[in-house]
């Protein structure tokens, strides 16, 4: 009809639609994941075998088992910086009980306890007694090291049963998928759901957006808090054992610097450092980024100085890159609607010229 004027904005496109699919972080991460393997391959022709796909998903399995529950406290707005000596304080229990004579069935179930009154630990003095859970896990890291130290000191037990050791570096029959790959896929699928299909995941993305505005709407915000982190004391004891398994010894200083790996990881799978805003397969799109470029760097006889470059680049650009990309799209949310500054960022000049 003639006069009529056309208001339908970009984003209702299919344009629109599309563009903001490219922009989701997953998309990116899948793009940066494509052009590692890329790059992998010029810098090595043993890059693209499947012995060493399964090589590199073996080496980086106990860091993504322990980013799983990890996702979830840092959604929270929180964070857990004890797993790796929780992983450690899990091999060396496991090794002592081993050596005294229990039953490897029994001494599993003993170490799983440990790690859930570990997190148990961490999450009441940051639920019940308002600490910070960057002072607290960082003091818990050095508590469950210092136990790993003294309930096995500076040995290691290494005669561990083959069905117990086949765990950790034996695949799958008839495959060359590693058996904690399996775990890792098995625990990001029960999270990703609960995440993202059931109320427990709305609870969560509540609580790490508005504590108070959760806790007003009826959720228990002191109980969600406890039980993410007892959940990640469990599934880092579960990689200390698994780790145990695949270097068929038990050690105090087992996982000693994962926990670096573990947050890089999540913080490169979009997760919102502030809290309130991640995806569990967006971290296991991170989780594969990191084995293939540190595998990538290996082969190429990289250093392990430059590796460590490598990966802490990767964690500041998975923080600095969000926060400027959401910056950026405020800014322009902000000009589409005709939004003027704030008062007090314009010369009262300028401020008269505005307003006539």
């Amino acid at each position: 009809m003639s006069g009529t004027t056309d208001t339908t904005t970009p984003s209702d496109t299919g344009l629109g639609r599309w563009t903001r699919l490219l922009a989701r972080w997953e998309v990116l991460l899948l793009g940066a994941l494509l052009g590692l393997i890329v790059l992998g391959n010029a810098l090595s022709p043993f890059f693209l075998t499947p012995g060493n796909f399964s090589n590199l998903l073996a080496a980086l399995m106990e860091v993504a088992i322990m980013a799983m529950p990890m996702t979830l406290i840092v959604i929270l707005a929180e964070i857990d910086l004890s797993v790796e000596s929780m992983a450690g304080l899990s091999s060396a229990l496991l090794g002592f009980l081993w050596a005294a004579g229990v039953p490897l069935p029994v001494g599993i179930v003993l170490v799983l306890l440990v790690g859930l009154l570990g997190g148990v630990l961490n999450g009441t003095l940051v639920a019940r007694f308002g600490l910070p859970s960057l002072v607290v896990t960082l003091g818990t890291l050095a508590l469950f090291r210092g136990l790993a130290l003294i309930v096995l000191g500076p040995r290691g037990v290494s005669d561990f049963p083959e069905e117990f050791t086949t765990l950790g570096f034996g695949h799958v029959p008839g495959t060359l998928i590693p058996w904690p790959s399996v775990v890792f896929l098995g625990l990001a699928l029960v999270l990703g759901i609960v995440l993202h299909r059931t109320w427990i995941g709305r609870q969560i993305y509540a609580i790490g957006k508005n504590p108070g505005a959760a806790r007003y709407a009826g959720v228990r915000v002191a109980r969600v808090r406890i039980a993410l982190f007892a959940l990640s004391g469990v599934i880092a004891s579960l990689a200390g054992i698994i780790l145990t398994s695949r270097l068929s010894s038990a050690r105090a200083d087992a996982g000693q610097g994962m926990t670096l790996t573990v947050v890089t990881v999540v913080f490169l799978g979009g997760v919102n450092i502030f809290g309130g805003s991640g995806t569990i397969p967006g971290v296991v799109l991170a989780v594969l980024t990191v084995a293939v470029m540190q595998n990538a760097l290996r082969l190429a006889n990289v250093t392990v100085e430059v590796q460590s470059i490598a990966l802490g680049s990767l964690l500041i650009l998975s923080v600095v890159i969000p926060n400027a990309a959401h910056q950026s799209k405020s800014a322009i949310d902000r000009a589409r609607r005709g939004r003027h500054p704030p008062a007090d960022s314009i010369p009262s000049g300028e401020q008269a010229q505005a307003d006539t």
